[in-house]
């Protein structure tokens, strides 16, 4: 039944006659029995409007679950994918709070937040289904990073389906763990079908053509054979615990529902089914219990898993839906409140050096942190900001390729292990190749898991527009991420605010992305103290007035500065703040600000329309429209993407010209002038 594909390294000998023991056998068929069953009840509850939203089962693949998950222990993780109800049955996930979580209860698993895509539980190693196909295995290989420095000996195993193959993350994760010699066995169930197309139609090569691509082992299985998907992966387990590194597991199985309940399946083969039902997992296995007399001890398990899944449904009927209050609970974890320090006045350095400095400190104070990125490692960053780093933390300041959602989901899967990543994005710009890790992985899954999920992390990156970087390289993209629930967006304007904030950064149990802008990498200002630590989430008044509130952040706060001491020299006093944090927006400060000015314009180097400016915009009339005199003002780049020719980029960005002329239209708004 099972077939190695390539010249094993050394293999202890397999025990394989405890697969053949009665207790073994029977384990193995209750297992397989209860995602049937547990899945041939979540249909007939979805049929009668019972279970909302959508729902895909695995029927007809019970045996690659429980296989797969056999050997696994408490240490071990498992990423699954939208079909994954199996793989956390097999991995110890009660069904109780399953079907609770199918019907969208509080006593659900996720607390009714996640549904059938996105059951997980990370305490019992399920770091999740996902309804994102492909999503699951960059997760896998930050468990896989996490489980190498932790060192216990710990696996991971990635489920993914054959359609999976085509996604771009498939081949980044494989060649990411395989670079970093990772614990992670991928293990595709090949049902045959992606979604709706026949597996022949969307490939050109087979798995163990690309597994030889990646320089690492295939393994190929019956994956209707429970026994003999079980026999490979305990020997495949137990060699990747022993450093073998990672490995691609193809089971050839088959659904037998749609792609989801619903679905007509006009793209099956006529009498396709009708064949692979005579080679049902538990018909396989029942065959051979029953040849050994163990035909009683079925009807047991029979008996006993009915119990079980009646018991779970009647509870999950019973159960309360959660209460409409709480629909905004575990969007974020709760921060630990951080006073805010006193500002610097002695020293000098640069922001360069506030970062490497930052970086250094967290690498010393805790275990958990470590970086990854491209050329973060030997070159030190493009900056040079982690140079001396990775020889001075051997194993925790890691070179990456390049490959943007492998580093992202590197970072997730690590910081729901109980690390602290923090990883590189090395420009701004490149956020949209790597967008699916942060929006629907990081920002949601504290929020899927009903707070079970955490996620520590950060992504340092870099933007600056106004040295003709084009653009592409030059793109101030906050919005975009600010616009994410879940995401938390810093953008530091001063080296000692660099410093404490990426020290809060890093400490903070929630994911942040901290954007750094590169023409203030040589700015040079006072030096705090080594224990400097700056609060998420609250802006800063650079310069008290009474005239006009300005607010900015990043490198435009310094022509705020500029201009409103200028402005001083005609009696116009300006006060002006600091975001400092733009989601979550402190407006608090605003608002206190313009109760006393009465005047509002917002700078920023970021597109007008849908910004930052236009969200303060709109709670300045909201909140604060008693307290304006003139209509707020937004100074921003132009509509278009960011030019290349020295000439178009200047009229492009906003400069001091145009804050202080918007600053003089709040002060005197009429329009017949």
């Amino acid at each position: 039944m099972t077939t190695i594909e390539t010249a094993p390294k050394t293999t202890p000998a397999l025990d394989a006659h405890a697969l053949e023991h009665p207790d073994t056998l029977v384990e193995l068929y209750r297992r397989m029995r209860l995602i049937r069953q547990f899945e041939d009840r979540a249909s007939r509850l979805y049929k009668t409007n019972q279970i909302p939203g959508f729902l895909h089962l695995s029927i007809g693949q019970e045996a690659s679950a429980v296989g797969a998950c056999w050997p696994l222990d408490d240490r071990d993780v498992v990423t699954s994918t939208h079909r994954g109800h199996g793989h956390c049955i097999a991995k110890g996930l009660d069904v109780d709070g399953m079907f609770a979580e199918l019907m969208g209860k509080e006593t659900g698993t996720c607390k009714g937040r996640g549904g059938s895509m996105h059951i997980a539980d990370p305490r019992k190693g399920i770091f999740g289904a996902n309804g994102i196909v492909g999503a699951g295995m960059p997760i896998a290989v930050g468990a896989g990073t996490a489980a190498q420095l932790k060192a216990e000996g710990a696996v991971v195993v990635a489920f993914f389906g054959d359609g999976a193959v085509a996604q771009g993350v498939f081949h980044e994760s494989v060649n990411l763990a395989a670079v970093w010699d990772l614990p992670v066995i991928f293990f595709c169930e090949n049902n045959g079908y992606a979604e709706f197309s026949s597996a022949a139609d969307q490939h050109r090569a087979t798995l163990k053509d690309r597994a030889a691509g990646y320089g690492i082992e295939f393994h190929s299985v019956d994956g209707n054979d429970v026994t003999a998907v079980a026999a490979l992966q305990t020997e495949l387990v137990e060699r990747v615990r022993a450093g073998a590194g990672p490995m691609i597991v193809e089971a050839a199985t088959y659904r037998w529902h749609g792609h989801y309940e619903g679905d007509p399946q006009s793209y099956r083969v006529e009498d396709e089914l009708a064949e692979w039902k005579l080679r049902d997992p538990l018909e396989v296995l029942g065959a051979r219990m029953r040849a050994a007399g163990l035909a009683e001890r079925i009807e047991a398990v029979h008996a006993d898993v009915d119990d079980t899944i009646g018991q779970a449904v009647r509870l999950a009927n019973e159960a309360e839906y959660p209460v409409a209050e709480t629909a905004g609970d575990y969007v974020i974890s709760e921060r630990t409140f951080i006073p805010e320090p006193p500002v610097p006045t002695e020293g000098v350095w640069k922001t360069m050096h506030s970062i490497t400095a930052a970086l250094t400190r967290e690498l010393d104070d805790d275990p958990s942190v470590f970086l990854a990125g491209i050329d973060v490692g030997e070159g030190g960053n493009v900056f040079g900001l982690t140079r001396g780093l990775a020889e001075k933390y051997p194993g925790r300041v890691r070179d990456t390729p390049i490959s943007e959602s492998a580093i992202m989901g590197t970072a997730v899967g690590a910081a729901m292990a109980g690390y602290k990543p923090v990883v590189e994005l090395m420009y701004f710009d490149f956020i949209g190749v790597c967008l699916d890790q942060l929006m629907n992985q990081a920002a949601k899954l504290r929020f899927m898991t009903g707070g079970a999920a955490s996620l520590p992390m950060v992504v340092r990156t870099q933007f600056a527009a106004g040295k003709s970087s084009g653009s592409q390289h030059s793109q101030s993209l906050e919005a975009l991420l600010a616009h994410i629930p879940g995401l938390t967006v810093v953008m530091p304007s001063t080296p000692s605010d660099t410093y404490g904030l990426l020290r809060a950064a890093i400490q903070d149990p929630n994911p942040v992305v901290f954007i750094e802008n590169r023409l203030l990498y040589g700015m040079k200002g006072p030096k705090p103290a080594d224990d400097h630590i700056v609060p998420i989430g609250k802006a800063i008044v650079r310069r008290p007035g009474a005239d006009v509130t300005v607010v900015s952040y990043s490198a435009m706060m310094q022509g705020c500065l500029a201009v409103a001491d200028r402005l001083a020299a005609e009696g116009i006093d300006t006060e002006v703040i600091d975001l400092r944090t733009i989601s979550p927006l402190d407006f608090d400060t605003i608002l206190t600000s313009l109760k006393k000015t009465n005047r509002l314009v917002v700078v920023h180097q970021a597109v007008g329309e849908f910004g930052v400016g236009a969200e303060i915009a709109a709670k300045a009339v909201r909140e604060g429209f008693w307290y304006l005199d003139a209509p707020v003002v937004r100074v921003t780049a132009a509509q278009s993407p960011a030019p290349y020719s020295p000439v178009l980029e200047k009229v492009w960005l906003p400069d001091e010209e145009a804050i202080e002329a918007a600053i003089r239209e709040v002060l005197d708004p009429d329009p017949s002038k």
